[in-house]
């Protein structure tokens, strides 16, 4: 089964990009960047929703992928997803 977020994609995507910059686990220096992360989170919001834009269009592997996850929608989004993951190696 695939967990549901809590929180929206927006904010998760936004979280993702600031600790990218702040992380040590990224681009950034700070080994415990939470409360930097929490404090700057809603300025990427933007970039955000710019990344999720990106979404909205199915490449034909993740429509594969859909197809075979079945009908549950969360599996069928997990997998599309999945499958987009898989073709970073193709960029």
């Amino acid at each position: 089964m695939t967990d549901i977020a809590v929180t929206s994609p927006v904010e998760r995507i936004a979280r993702v990009l600031a600790a990218e910059d702040l992380s040590i686990n990224g681009e950034g220096d700070d080994a415990s960047a939470g409360p930097e992360i929490d404090a700057a989170w809603r300025g990427e919001i933007g970039r955000a929703i710019a990344v999720l834009k990106t979404l909205r269009e199915p490449t034909p592997e993740m429509v594969q992928a859909g197809r075979e996850a079945g009908g549950d929608p969360a599996e069928v989004w997990n997998a599309m997803v999945r499958a987009a993951l898989e073709q970073e190696a193709t960029v």
